[in-house]
């Protein structure tokens, strides 16, 4: 009764509005707080049973529609009883535009959160590839997807990545996807890979199985991949860009890799896989080598690629490693407009000896004293695949799932590239 249009009212605080870009925590507190704040009050309503919100834009429109849309995330698909659906707009007279861009930039990643949050038995490889492919339909005009087969994989001479696949019932499918944003067909390409492990048991070296469903998600460097070109297409960037997605389970079986094993990637050097478990590494190589046919401008990597990463970092910030000083910048500036953090992680030669230095093959796909700096072993294992002037590789191990240190999410969050395409496209 407090208002004759509105039956329910959320008041949230936003705290100070001197805050801004805060040098120790790396982000802009006010856009986080008007995030956090907004994304509280959406659920409280909802939990009111209320199917409509009219959002205040709190004077940043794009974050406060980012708070809503991600606020209001839940996976129920499989449930008989679901929450209730809620459709957000902007109250009052504040930026149109911005409160839009909010919303495909929630959708985006809310994307990404759907695909890892789904049951492997319900997003095989298959289905992942159907479901972007889908998604990708409304772009057609300047969209083009290719799913290649397991002999295209074969004629590619991609045998870490078979090496994996092999393992399972499920067929592998290597995703890729070009968006021509930009007119001028000369620009060369912003090159995404994105690790696809669709469910990840650990393969013969398997997994406990205390925590192994949370491995649904274990394509998360795929579901980002493939979400920000969505949210790219979506936003109609001024852009070139191409996203790579090897996708496969990882499965022990009579035909799975075997500890000791020795593989030829793409590029010739060869592996020996003494742990199955890190099998992240060798089917992103061969996307790697491949990911270099195309004169990239740079490539970025994501994966969901070592539990070590989780040790060192949580939750709080992504991984990154990189060659390249220019591409940091890029990464971290836009990490602190989306809140999303990324940290910069060692690539010495110190970590490239201790994958270099192995008893039958080029490279051991686990370092040489094994648990010991194992994110930066498994990035110096990458780089031994990479040419390009400016890589960079984002271990998102950390921030798969959020341990509610991120109040207006209930996992996984990267959107970094996101803002990182639109930096480019700027």
């Amino acid at each position: 009764g407090l208002h004759e249009d509105f039956p329910c009212i959320a008041v949230v605080g936003l705290g100070r509005n001197s805050l801004g870009v805060c040098g120790t925590e790396y982000w802009d507190t006010c856009k986080e707080n008007i995030r956090a704040a907004i994304a509280g009050g959406c659920r409280v309503l909802q939990n009111h049973v209320l199917t409509h919100i009219e959002v205040d834009g709190c004077n940043d429109s794009q974050s406060a529609a980012e708070g809503a849309v991600l606020g209001l995330f839940t996976y129920d698909d499989l449930k008989t009883k679901k929450k209730t659906r809620v459709t957000t707009q902007l109250h009052g007279s504040g930026c149109v535009s911005g409160w839009e861009k909010g919303v495909l930039y929630g959708e985006g990643q809310n994307l990404a959160r759907y695909l890892m949050e789904a049951p492997a038995n319900h997003v095989t490889p298959s289905v992942f590839a159907d479901t972007i492919t889908n998604r990708l339909a409304p772009y057609a005009d300047h969209v083009t997807v290719h799913k290649r087969s397991q002999e295209w994989i074969e004629e590619q001479q991609m045998g870490a990545f078979l090496s994996v696949s092999k393992g399972s019932e499920e067929p592998p499918v290597f995703l890729e996807l070009h968006y021509n944003g930009c007119p001028d067909n000369a620009q060369c390409p912003l090159l995404l890979v994105g690790k696809g492990i669709t469910f990840d048991s650990g393969g013969i070296s398997l997994k406990p199985p205390s925590g192994m469903d949370a491995m649904r998600a274990d394509m998360g460097g795929a579901a980002t991949v493939c979400s920000a070109i969505v949210t790219a297409a979506a936003l109609n960037l001024p852009i070139n860009i191409i996203g790579l997605a090897p996708l496969c389970e990882n499965m022990p079986s009579g035909k799975a890799n075997k500890p000791g094993d020795v593989v030829t990637a793409k590029n010739g050097k060869t592996i020996q896989v003494d742990n199955t478990d890190a099998e992240g590494r060798l089917i992103l190589a061969d996307a790697l080598c491949y990911a270099h046919s195309f004169n990239p401008r740079a490539i970025v990597n994501a994966a969901t690629l070592t539990g070590a990463m989780d040790v060192a970092l949580g939750s709080a910030a992504t991984g990154v490693f990189t060659n390249s000083d220019w591409l940091w910048e890029q990464l971290h500036k836009a990490s602190v407009v989306t809140g999303d953090r990324v940290w910069r992680m060692p690539l010495f030669q110190h970590y490239t000896r201790q994958v270099t230095d192995c008893q039958l093959a080029d490279l051991n796909n686990v370092g040489k004293y094994s648990r010991s700096g194992g994110a930066c072993t498994a990035a110096a294992f990458l780089r031994e695949f990479v040419t390009a002037p400016h890589w960079a590789h984002l271990d998102i191990a950390g921030v798969m799932t959020n341990k509610d240190e991120v109040r207006y999410l209930a996992n996984e969050h990267q959107h970094t590239l996101e803002e990182l395409l639109a930096s480019y496209s700027g």
